[in-house]
């Protein structure tokens, strides 16, 4: 029977207090904490899963309680989801929901967070996010990213940058959002990765590929947030691999 094996942690990195990222897996959250170790979670391909990255904005307020709002949410809205309507209306909710938790409350005044992750249906995959966290296809043919970075072009000379043009609250007055969603066809054999830029900004994409070429679910997790760690760990980590299995 084909299933759905899901590798994650989330660590803080070297640099930052605290974790303001957070994981949605089906109905398993990750809210602002830290995973010792990869952990997999396995379900049968068939109902709807999410399998979601928020990432808290830095230098605004509660980016932990964005991202566990947002993450919570779609937990909760995931087995209702059916196809890209239904994925779009959840995301604006979610936004909605951070901008009605910040309203009256000034300690969490422009609180915001990005989003980033795929929906993975009987015979398809959506790929979503709003923000610069990101979904990759691990093909083999090479790395993919399928998600749409909501961010400027990085400066001369510079492959990153650390400005947003679009998230889930992140502002003093209500800001509507256009998420991103991409469909694609789903086969076994398939990997996706989903990630929050503590990854991405100090990895570069080829190491990204060439750890993944050659590890996978728990050994490529691990690798990833080492390469991560080497790197100086500036940001929080946080990352799912999704891998579709046959069951035989």
């Amino acid at each position: 029977m084909p299933y759905i094996a899901v590798t994650a942690l989330s660590h803080a990195g070297l640099v930052r207090e605290h974790n303001e990222d957070s994981l949605v897996i089906g109905p398993w959250t990750l809210c602002a904490t830290v995973t010792d170790n990869p952990q997999t979670l396995v379900f049968p391909l068939g109902r709807p899963l999410v399998v979601a990255v928020a990432d808290g904005l830095g230098g605004h307020p509660a980016g932990e309680v964005a991202s566990a709002l947002v993450v919570r949410r779609l937990s909760t809205l995931g087995p209702s989801l059916d196809g890209a309507s239904a994925l779009r209306d959840a995301v604006d909710l979610c936004n909605d929901e951070v901008y009605s938790a910040a309203r009256g409350h000034p300690a969490l005044t422009a609180m915001g967070t990005t989003v980033a992750g795929v929906l993975v249906l009987a015979d398809s995959l959506l790929a979503f996010n709003v923000g610069d966290s990101k979904v990759y296809d691990v093909a083999p043919g090479g790395l993919r990213q399928v998600s749409v970075d909501d961010s400027p072009p990085p400066a001369p000379g510079q492959r990153t940058t650390s400005a947003v043009t679009q998230t889930l609250g992140g502002s003093r007055v209500f800001g509507a959002v256009t998420p991103h969603v991409a469909s694609r066809t789903l086969s076994v054999g398939e990997r996706y990765l989903v990630c929050s830029d503590g990854l991405t900004d100090p990895v570069p994409d080829e190491e990204i590929e060439a750890l993944l070429r050659v590890n996978e679910d728990g050994r490529a997790a691990f690798a990833l947030w080492k390469a991560a760690i080497d790197a100086g760990g500036p940001d929080n980590i946080t990352l799912a691999l999704v891998r579709i299995g046959d069951g035989g």
